[in-house]
């Protein structure tokens, strides 16, 4: 659930990224869609480890990505790259995905 969450992050991600400036191509859309695709792509790698304290180190860079998303979009939309619809609904993503991600870390944590 948390790797899908993760890939609807991304869709969304590039779908406001295509409202960016073009000059923002190399810059900040660039970085944007980098962090988002960490988010599923760290979670999958930590699950392929088949070692629980693996999974839970890749579950916290994943948590880290999502930071880093938040972070973007905030200056994005302070850019005004970003409708406020789009950051609201986007931030509410990241801020389930981030809760789902540590409840997951807590209940690994709790088996060992």
């Amino acid at each position: 659930m948390i790797w899908q969450k993760g890939i609807e992050l991304v869709k969304m991600t590039y779908l406001i990224c295509k409202d960016f400036p073009k000059d923002e191509v190399f810059g900040l859309q660039s970085q944007i869609k980098r962090s988002s695709v960490s988010v599923p792509s760290n979670i999958a790698e930590g699950y392929g480890r088949n070692a629980s304290q693996s999974f839970i180190q890749f579950l916290r860079i994943a948590r880290g990505s999502l930071l880093e998303l938040e972070t973007q979009l905030i200056i994005a939309k302070e850019l005004d790259f970003v409708s406020t619809n789009a950051f609201d609904e986007m931030s509410s993503l990241i801020t389930e995905e981030s809760k789902m991600i540590n409840a997951f870390i807590k209940s690994i944590e709790k088996k060992k």
